[in-house]
């Protein structure tokens, strides 16, 4: 009668083994990215600009003459920060949304002397051709 050797727990469940490593490299670099996101959108958020024009906005009787209130931020929206030289410039569209309409809020500015400048901040309604001015 022939022995059979058994073959060793991983020679039967290499695949298994294979498998589960490759999905816990893919659920590592996976959370690795959304934690990513996660805290560059918080930072935008909590800068001064982004403050200070939702602010603005909140407080506007014509934005909420057309949204309605409350007013709250709308999705991610299009950022750009620079620094060159010493000088920092912020370029943002922040959208938002009221229970009457939706729009984006518009911002250029520019830290000077670590004080904020605003050139831009106004309010665009989806389906308006005006905007408002939030600089007043």
């Amino acid at each position: 009668m022939e022995e059979q050797k058994q073959k060793s727990w991983f020679a039967r469940n290499w695949g298994w083994v294979l498998g589960g490593g490759c999905l816990t490299v893919i659920v590592i670099v996976g959370l690795a990215i959304g934690g990513l996101i996660y805290k560059v959108s918080d930072s935008i958020k909590e800068s001064e600009p982004y403050q200070h024009a939702l602010a603005k906005t909140i407080e506007n009787e014509k934005v909420i003459a057309f949204l309605g209130s409350p007013i709250e931020t709308n999705g991610m929206g299009n950022t750009s920060y620079n620094y060159k030289n010493g000088t920092t410039t912020a370029e943002l569209t922040i959208p938002i949304k009221g229970p009457k309409d939706e729009g984006s809020i518009v911002v250029d500015a520019e830290k000077i002397n670590d004080e904020w400048a605003y050139r831009v901040l106004y309010v665009k309604i989806d389906g308006e051709t005006e905007t408002i001015n939030l600089l007043d």
